[in-house]
């Protein structure tokens, strides 16, 4: 097969002109992934009448990327997603003060991270594309230059995302993908009859700031116990002091194992489409769209309602510059920070 030649998706205010590639695998899942943000704009899945349906959230063009709300649809956030408190840490005994941008907290890498970055092309094939993106010493405050690279697959059912990132002084990363998925199809209502089952036994609470509030806590008792498969409606709208104080489920959960492993699994009864993740990520973040409120509307031309989509997002727990014990965010020169993410659908 022969790679196919990016298309133009449209323009930003600032002049840059974002592209669109399309990866796919014969018989299997069609992926469009933006050079912005190496973000998945739309994943189609082959359906029961014989065609295809888009299950990932994403923006119809450019300049509905830069708009606001932000939402990171689909885009691989960094230099390090989820949360950091006071926009602050500490490294090798100095303090680093970083960009605030929810409140005066740091998330998902600052008010220009990388989901606003024109990442540039490496590699680009038919089932395959890697982009890479250098972020300099004192991007968004974060010390040292960073190089990251993500790269998609698509193969048979599956859709893997390579992230790696090096770095030439001591730092702190988190690279994520933050892809939204509804398996009933992107625009056709919110995931509230999902099903969800999460391989974690704990989790971490956090407060209405999203930020840790201790340590991790047993899901057993709580809404949050998903290790069988759960309605996704009842428990994002559950009254649980936990999940109503981030309007539904916004939390990180501890994976069990080590190494590749399957996380989480997801399922649309009325499709009969089921998608399992597996990572090498210590943590997986599950947020059911609490922030979505309708004024994000989709390509197919429909708003984004609260729930109208699932992220599930293999990363290290949030805060853990500040918060070590609960997982290790340091990068030093010499090393590289490796993660996978597959997505093994069923349809």
């Amino acid at each position: 097969m022969t790679a196919p030649v990016p298309a133009s998706f449209g323009t930003l205010p600032d002049g840059r002109e974002v592209t669109v590639h399309t990866l796919t695998a014969p018989g299997g899942p069609v992926l469009r992934v933006l050079d912005l943000g190496a973000t998945v704009q739309a994943l189609h899945l082959p359906d029961r009448a014989g065609g295809t349906t888009n299950v990932a959230l994403g923006h119809p063009d450019a300049a509905a990327c830069a708009a606001l709300p932000e939402a990171f649809l689909g885009a691989v956030v960094g230099r390090y997603a989820n949360r950091i408190a006071g926009a602050r840490f500490d490294l090798d005994g100095r303090t680093v003060a970083l960009a605030a941008n929810e409140g005066g907290n740091t998330l998902h890498g600052g008010p220009d991270g990388f989901h606003r970055r024109t990442w540039q092309v490496v590699e680009a094939g038919p089932d395959r594309l890697v982009l890479e993106l250098v972020s300099p010493d004192g991007d968004q405050g974060f010390p040292g230059e960073l190089t990251a690279r993500a790269t998609y697959t698509v193969s048979g059912h599956t859709v893997a995302l390579d992230l790696e990132a090096r770095t030439d002084a001591p730092t702190v990363v988190n690279l994520a993908g933050h892809a939204y998925l509804n398996l009933a199809g992107e625009g056709s209502g919110t995931v509230e009859d999902h099903l969800l089952t999460v391989a974690a036994d704990h989790y971490l609470p956090v407060g209405r700031d999203g930020l840790p509030t201790g340590g991790l806590a047993p899901v057993a008792g709580t809404p949050l116990d998903l290790t069988t498969p759960a309605r996704l409606g009842e428990r994002m709208r559950s009254e649980h002091p936990h999940v109503a104080a981030v309007g539904g489920i916004d939390h990180s959960f501890h994976l069990r194992g080590t190494g590749l492993r399957a996380a989480a699994r997801l399922e649309d009864p009325a499709s009969g489409r089921s998608v399992e993740l597996w990572t090498d990520q210590p943590a997986l973040q599950v947020y059911t769209g609490n922030a979505l409120d309708g004024a994000i509307t989709g390509p197919g031309g429909r708003g984004y309602p609260r729930g109208a989509g699932l992220a599930l997002e293999p990363q290290r727990h949030p805060d853990s510059p500040n918060r070590p014990e609960l997982s290790d965010p340091v990068l030093r020169p010499g090393e590289t920070c490796r993660s996978r993410t597959e997505w093994r659908f069923r349809y």
